[in-house]
């Protein structure tokens, strides 16, 4: 270790070649480090091509070496390290693509945006129409709800209640013409 004038704070010990490996832990070092500095780059593009994310993609290349390096010791051959992390990074890729699919299929809740209807609809009027609402069988209610509320279509609709699309129609129109006649009894 040379000292560069800062004193003992500034000395860095730079690990190279020079230093004999002093425990099994070293080996795996250098030779991942080697492998690092001579393919990670290739690595990192690859990712990228894939992802179309640079962060992802180091990120990826990153966790692909770290691996590497944690199996070592129980690495068969030491010539096929390239193949392992070079697999390491493709899976590493479907895992954050899968991922964000994943994301992206959730459904997020919003507030509903305050719509034509909720204006015109006023403070009595608003409730006749709840209470109307809850008087439906419960099947009848989900649909409106799901249609009306959440703005789903009939196809989304079948699929959360696990019902054909002909059911949710039929439903939905015998709920508004229960709807409709309780609101001309109240009027």
């Amino acid at each position: 270790m040379e000292s560069d004038g800062l004193g003992e704070a500034g000395a860095v010990c730079f690990p190279g070649p020079a230093r004999p490996p002093s425990d099994p832990g070293d080996g795996a070092e250098v030779a991942v480090g080697a492998l690092y500095q001579a393919s990670a780059v290739s690595l990192i593009r690859l990712a990228y091509v894939i992802l179309g994310d640079r962060p992802s993609a180091e990120d990826v290349v990153q966790e692909a070496f770290c691996s590497l390096y944690r199996r070592w010791d129980r690495l068969a051959d030491t010539d096929s390290a390239l193949y392992y992390v070079r697999s390491s990074v493709l899976n590493g890729c479907r895992s954050a693509l899968r991922s964000r699919a994943a994301r992206r299929r959730r459904v997020a809740y919003e507030l509903p945006t305050v719509s034509a209807e909720a204006v015109v609809l006023s403070g009595q009027e608003r409730e006749e129409v709840i209470r109307a609402v809850g008087r439906l069988p419960f099947r009848q209610r989900e649909v409106l709800v799901l249609r009306f509320y959440l703005d789903l279509s009939d196809e989304q609709i079948a699929r959360v209640m696990g019902i054909r699309q002909s059911t949710v129609r039929s439903t939905a129109h015998r709920g508004l013409e229960a709807v409709s006649r309780a609101l001309k009894e109240t009027s």
